[in-house]
């Protein structure tokens, strides 16, 4: 049995534990097994963290279902995709309240060079339709990977393209995996699988229920680097994953439409308050992508290149910037701190994009 699947799993099995207060938890501890092996009072120091949390970790009635989703993951030949693992969608793992778990069915490259989400209306308009086929057709020649969220309408009609095209996609899910929805999508959704992939952070038996799908266009935001608004009502799921890019720093685009039409009020509405770019043609996203020239669009790949660290994180940079490539041995040896203060400052400059882990236990310094 994977030990340390089991204890990744576990631990998003807690109640009240999100990415945020995950992330946390492994990088006071210092590992994710740690966290389950802490005591309650060095929990209780965590900042965030109550009495009602660290009561949680320490009853740790997850195990059994880590197993039965373990038990599935293998069955069905799923990827588990943990958020220090190196196949883990980089872009997303710069978004705080990214998941620390995604569940993956399929090979599409997550950490494709150029990656575009498309979103809008689930009743999409000959107009909508025609507008995000010419779209996809004009990312055949970035060979760009296209995210959206299998629904009906604008979802359906940028997966299809993108299938018709030859173009991975990827169908981020509201539920888990053990489903699909809507049902009729089904064929589609195998046409994904083989020909990019179906991701969640949700566990099986997970129903599509309404509360999800905010959450599941958070990981469609975090995913790309650029959303593409198609149609849209003046509310709704496109304009939520639209406000969530721009949290994050992703290029937002919409679609104008005439001041009259239902779904092109929420695409109008974002240009005309600047939370979008207005896209007439795949030239627009190519200019303000820096596409056009032939530029890499890598910004939400690299890393921060100024993250907030604190005197300690600072101790360790500077360690890293005199001693490269340096193993966590030599570290013990020549800074104040034990094997366990290591590790934990390691995992925290490594969730901020600071240092990288390599083989043989040692790491390298990504930035300064």
């Amino acid at each position: 049995m994977n030990q340390q699947l089991l204890y990744q799993l576990a631990l998003c099995l807690i109640p009240g534990v999100g990415g945020v207060t995950a992330k946390k938890l492994i990088s006071y501890c210092g590992g994710v097994e740690a966290v389950f092996k802490e005591k309650k009072a060095s929990l209780l120091k965590i900042p965030g963290i109550g009495e009602h949390l660290a009561t949680s970790v320490m009853t740790q009635n997850g195990f059994d279902r880590a197993e039965k989703e373990m038990a599935f993951l293998e069955k069905h030949q799923l990827t588990p995709l943990f958020f220090l693992d190196k196949n883990y969608p980089a872009r997303l793992k710069h978004c705080e309240d990214g998941p620390i778990m995604l569940f993956v069915k399929g090979n599409a490259q997550l950490n494709a060079e150029k990656v575009v989400g498309i979103v809008g209306t689930r009743s999409i308009t000959d107009y909508g339709r025609s507008k995000c086929t010419e779209l996809v057709e004009g990312l055949v020649r970035h060979q760009a990977l296209v995210v959206s969220g299998l629904a009906y309408g604008v979802d359906a009609c940028a997966h299809k393209k993108a299938l018709e095209t030859g173009l991975e996609t990827v169908a981020v899910l509201g539920h888990g995996l053990d489903r699909i929805y809507p049902q009729l999508h089904q064929p589609l959704a195998k046409k994904i699988a083989g020909q990019g992939a179906l991701a969640t952070e949700f566990f099986t038996e997970t129903k599509p229920d309404r509360e999800n799908f905010p959450q599941r266009n958070r990981v469609i935001a975090g995913m790309c680097d650029a959303i593409i608004v198609v149609e849209a009502a003046s509310s709704g799921g496109a304009l939520i994953t639209a406000n969530i890019a721009n949290s994050y720093n992703r290029d937002v685009f919409a679609i104008p439409g005439r001041t009259t039409d239902t779904y092109s009020r929420g695409c109008n509405w974002l240009i005309k308050t600047n939370k979008a770019n207005l896209l007439e043609d795949i030239k627009d996203l190519e200019y303000i992508m820096g596409w056009a020239s032939g530029k890499d669009n890598n910004k939400t790949l690299q890393p921060v290149l100024f993250p907030e660290i604190n005197t300690e994180e600072e101790i360790m940079v500077n360690f890293l910037r005199q001693n490269p490539d340096a193993s966590i041995d030599l570290m013990v040896a020549r800074t104040p701190f034990t094997v366990s203060k290591i590790s934990a400052l390691l995992l925290g400059l490594e969730f901020k994009g600071v240092v990288q882990p390599l083989p043989g236990k040692t790491y390298k310094l990504l930035i300064f």
